[in-house]
């Protein structure tokens, strides 16, 4: 994981210096520009993606090379090498621009220009503090314990629902009451799938298109530990590009069955 654990980890710091130096929506809420990835950029996710470029220019002139995909920027190349490094600096921004706690930095390492070459992934909760990491192969973990003791149920109790304009929850809600028993809505799709991948949540989906930036490193947490993920009508999750296009809605549950069942109720 040398040197992307460390890298992210001081991202991860300068970002909380970022919070305290814009303490309120006031001071984090304007927009400055149109990301790439379609979004308003306001002053917070500005600030954030900075201090995450400034530690990749540093790791770039030690002689590491690599390609850059981030929320706001898009791509930018730093030398030739086939490395990707896909980054969310803030996934949820609403959360972080009106104080509420449900917010991260979210960080991809890959081997390869698709979903199915992250190699690692990376998620800093601010609101808790807690750090999740996963490496290909080498399984998934919470502040440096492995993940998979504990999982979702098989039977859905808890649905994580993302990227919930009124309208789309209003669309989908009595559909999947017979699926869950119960909703939760934090602002943040890659908390949400890093909650389902320790089992406090049973399932996760999102309401609206999402990009490689807002999954790239929870969706390895999730596989590590043994779930299932996918894209309700956009073919292999693992088949699509790291980059910021609006891909498809995201599902995840315990079983294959569920996923393709929550699935084909959001898109029916």
């Amino acid at each position: 994981m040398e040197p992307w654990l460390e890298l992210c980890r001081s991202a991860a710091q300068d970002i909380d210096e970022v919070l305290r130096r814009l303490p309120t929506r006031v001071e984090r809420e304007p927009v400055l520009s149109a990301g790439v990835g379609g979004d308003d950029t306001t002053a917070i996710d500005d600030a954030a993606e900075r201090a995450v470029v400034g530690r990749l220019e540093e790791l770039h002139r030690q002689g590491h090379d690599f390609t850059l995909v981030s929320e706001e920027l898009g791509e930018r190349s730093f030398g030739s090498s086939s490395t990707y490094v896909v980054v969310d600096p803030i996934d949820g921004s609403v959360n972080a621009k009106r104080g509420l706690r449900n917010f991260c930095l979210s960080v991809a390492v890959a081997s390869g220009s698709s979903m199915a070459d992250v190699e690692f992934g990376f998620v800093h909760d601010f609101g808790t503090g807690e750090e999740w990491t996963a490496q290909r192969g080498k399984g998934a973990f919470l502040d440096g314990q492995p993940l998979g003791n504990v999982g979702p149920k098989d039977s859905v109790e808890i649905l994580a629902m993302e990227a919930t304009l009124a309208a789309s929850v209003a669309d989908h809600a009595e559909a999947l009451t017979g699926y869950a028993q119960r909703f939760r809505i934090t602002g943040s799709l890659a908390l949400s799938l890093c909650q389902f991948a320790a089992g406090r949540v049973d399932a996760v989906c999102s309401l609206r298109e999402v990009r490689a930036v807002d999954i790239a490193a929870a969706q390895l947490l999730v596989l590590e530990v043994g779930l299932f993920i996918g894209y309700a009508d956009a073919g292999p999750l693992e088949a699509s590009p790291l980059d910021t296009a609006h891909r498809s809605l995201v599902v995840a549950a315990a079983t294959e069955e569920l996923k393709d069942r929550l699935a084909e109720i959001l898109v029916m």
